[in-house]
């Protein structure tokens, strides 16, 4: 492979097409698009300062690299791509790529970010303004994700979540077969409208969480500050904690240590179709709060 060596480039498409090339200690600025269409590049400790620099680009490792805050848009249509040791300024990145390995790679303002990706391995990863991260993906593997933004995994399709700790309302919406193990989770609306959602060993807070779910499994979890939980779901749920309230499960099972409140409106749910296995509730009503 060729080597290029502290060079600064500036101008559109600076390196346009390169092939097999070594890029070190390099700095991308003004200019669109310099390594627009390449293949078999390897970037170490290198700084992009403006947009489009990876669109189109297959083969591609990039170690000790930085992503700054104009370098936005920077990764999209891409295949095969490895980061490493990274940070990451600039929104909307890496959209409609697949192949992707993030590691040690922290993102500062990750609106928008990692949208419509298939084949995407998450490692030691950190999320900050993250709001839709990860829409619309496929196939994730996720260890050690710092999340914090909100709408996150809406329409994700099979991912499985490792050791995270997830700050994000409405998380998980729309997704089918997700499944997140030793994870924390806070969030208002957790999981609407998805299918297949498996949380093991996970604590979670959340209002009106865990709602409108086809095939809801919980292990071994934790509910804190959580209440009008399971609205209509389908679920197969063992707390080892107390749940605040549950609010009109629609069919399965709930095992909990202790339910505050449990709320079940005849007129709305067929309440044969859920097994309640608790002998502490605290008390029954007919009635939401707010219908009294």
């Amino acid at each position: 492979m060729n080597e290029i060596k502290q060079q600064l480039y500036t101008g559109e498409r600076a390196l346009f097409g390169s092939r097999d090339l070594k890029i070190t200690d390099c700095v991308f600025d003004r200019g669109e698009s310099p390594l627009k269409e390449s293949r078999n590049i390897e970037l170490t400790g290198s700084l992009f300062r403006w947009k489009y620099p990876l669109w189109y680009c297959s083969h591609v490792k990039a170690d000790n690299c930085t992503w700054f805050e104009m370098a936005r848009a920077g990764v999209w249509y891409t295949s095969d791509i490895a980061v490493n040791n990274a940070v990451i300024q600039a929104p909307k990145n890496f959209r409609r790529s697949s192949g992707i390995s993030l590691t040690d790679v922290a993102f500062t303002d990750a609106k928008e970010t990692l949208w419509t990706c298939n084949d995407v391995k998450l490692t030691n990863v950190s999320v900050a303004n993250g709001d839709y991260f990860a829409m619309n993906c496929s196939d994730m593997e996720v260890d050690g994700l710092t999340l914090d933004g909100n709408y996150s995994f809406d329409g994700v399709k099979r991912a499985v979540i490792h050791n995270s700790r997830l700050l994000t309302k409405d998380a998980f919406w729309n997704s089918e077969d997700i499944t997140v193990y030793d994870s924390f989770i806070s969030g208002e609306y957790l999981g609407w409208n998805s299918k297949n959602l498996t949380l093991v060993n996970c604590t979670i807070e959340s209002l009106q969480g865990m709602c409108y779910i086809d095939n809801l499994v919980m292990k071994n979890c934790k509910l804190i500050n959580t209440t009008l939980a399971f609205e209509y779901s389908n679920v197969d749920a063992e707390i080892s904690s107390k749940i605040d309230s549950v609010f009109n499960p629609g069919s399965g099972t709930i095992r909990a240590a202790e339910i505050g409140e449990l709320i079940i409106e005849k007129d709305k749910i067929d309440p044969a179709k859920t097994k309640i296995v608790c002998y502490a509730i605290g008390a029954t009503e007919d009635r939401p709060e707010w219908l009294r």
